[in-house]
């Protein structure tokens, strides 16, 4: 079994102040914050978190949990996750975000900031959508199709 890598610091733009609460090898709980606004943020690598068996995750996806604060400013966190992302962990496929299937301002929220909706799925007792945003590299195609990559 290939061993899960343990999570990165994420490293926001300037304009973000960041406070650890907790970190172990796969998790992290912080509160980020611009200005006024803050937010307390769980970031866990999917392949060691409640996410495991709910898609096919890979050893660098991210969970990325955000509660206590309001949806214009969880679209910013999010948006600012997508940002910081590549540049953290440049091997990470996806970062996925799983919001309850009944807070449609969540979901648009999810939506605003880039991610896009994948499935539904049962966390506990309550249905899940899962959303995700997927690094560049993993979703750009080569119009080409008769070329064979790397032949």
């Amino acid at each position: 079994m290939i061993p899960v890598p343990p999570i990165p610091d994420l490293q926001l733009a300037p304009q973000w102040h960041t406070e650890l609460l907790h970190r172990r090898r796969h998790a992290q709980d912080m509160i980020i914050g611009r200005g006024a606004d803050t937010a307390a943020v769980h970031v866990e690598r999917c392949a060691a978190g409640r996410l495991r068996a709910s898609y096919p995750v890979g050893l660098h996806d991210l969970e990325l949990q955000v509660d206590g604060c309001g949806i214009e400013f969880l679209a910013n966190v999010l948006s600012e996750a997508i940002e910081a992302v590549p540049l953290t962990d440049p091997q990470c496929r996806r970062l996925v975000l799983a919001v309850p299937a009944d807070e449609s301002s969540r979901v648009a929220a999810a939506e605003a900031a880039g991610f896009r909706y994948v499935v539904n799925v049962d966390l506990g007792d309550t249905e899940h959508s899962l959303f995700a945003w997927e690094a560049a590299w993993v979703t750009r195609t080569d119009p080409d199709l008769d070329r064979v990559p790397d032949a």
